[in-house]
């Protein structure tokens, strides 16, 4: 089970990531770019080119809201249903997704 301080250690271990507020709630920025967030809390909003296939294999863990339906980046994830390690790999794609579109 993962807390939003276990996000916001992990983020912030990523070269050059840093946290400020988006839209009232905690996020985290690589290159400029939103990365992560706490969308409410509990549930986290990431960058993935799997959104699709992690919804599809478990939906109660990832999945998204209208709100998110022009952005196939983006999934939303329950962090009392993942563990750290798989926050790191997310986290870690997230942050390459962020930081390779500013280059």
């Amino acid at each position: 089970m993962a807390t939003e301080e276990d996000v916001r250690r992990a983020a912030l271990a990523l070269p050059g990531v840093v946290e400020r507020p988006s839209w009232g709630r905690p996020a985290w920025f690589a290159a400029a770019t939103l990365m992560a967030r706490i969308w409410e809390e509990g549930v986290l909003t990431v960058k993935t080119e799997e959104r699709e296939a992690l919804a599809g294999t478990d939906p109660d863990t990832y999945f998204w809201t209208p709100h998110h339906e022009r952005s196939p980046l983006l999934v939303l994830v329950r962090l009392d249903r993942i563990d750290l390690a798989e926050l790191g790999e997310l986290l870690g794609e997230s942050h390459r997704i962020a930081a390779g579109r500013r280059r």
